[in-house]
């Protein structure tokens, strides 16, 4: 999909995708601090794509991949660094190999929400103006463009 396709979609529905992408960073930051689990998929912790999966399923009724190597190909629009959107998608390669191993979600602000590590506490908000998180970050996707339409939009001509 190309920016100028994009922007004609976005058009198409333009109150749903910011009211989705509130939904789902409000819900995320309410789970601020919980613990990070290999695998975790719930409120009792999350790892990083369990995290995503957990948000866009409860808040958008979307469902994604289960792990960050799927998920980072999904069919949704690549987005510029500079063009970023609440809602958006960061996947980054955090293991130095070049492949995709961590992804969180942009928030606005040059900040994200993500289950970090054990290590760093959970889930919790980062800024991708980082040096760690500038230099490990491989690319973005507008998933929120790809959620089911709940209720049309009536336009006032």
């Amino acid at each position: 999909m190309t920016e100028k396709e994009l922007a004609e979609f976005s058009n198409s529905k333009p109150y749903q995708l910011p009211a989705l992408a509130d939904s789902i960073l409000e819900r995320g930051m309410s789970l601020i601090g919980t613990r990070y689990r290999m695998g975790g998929t719930s409120e009792a912790g999350f790892d990083c794509s369990g995290f995503i999966g957990y948000l866009f399923r409860e808040e958008a009724g979307m469902n994604l991949p289960r792990s960050t190597r799927e998920m980072i190909n999904v069919n949704a629009p690549l987005v510029a660094r500079n063009n970023l959107k609440p809602g958006d998608l960061l996947f980054f390669s955090t293991n130095g190999r070049g492949r995709v191993s961590h992804a969180g979600i942009y928030l606005g602000d040059d900040q994200f929400i993500h289950s970090s590590s054990r290590r760093s506490g959970g889930v919790r908000i980062d800024n991708l103006g980082d040096r760690y998180w500038s230099k490990t970050f491989i690319e973005a996707k507008r998933a929120l463009a790809m959620a089911p339409a709940s209720g049309t939009v009536i336009s006032s001509k």
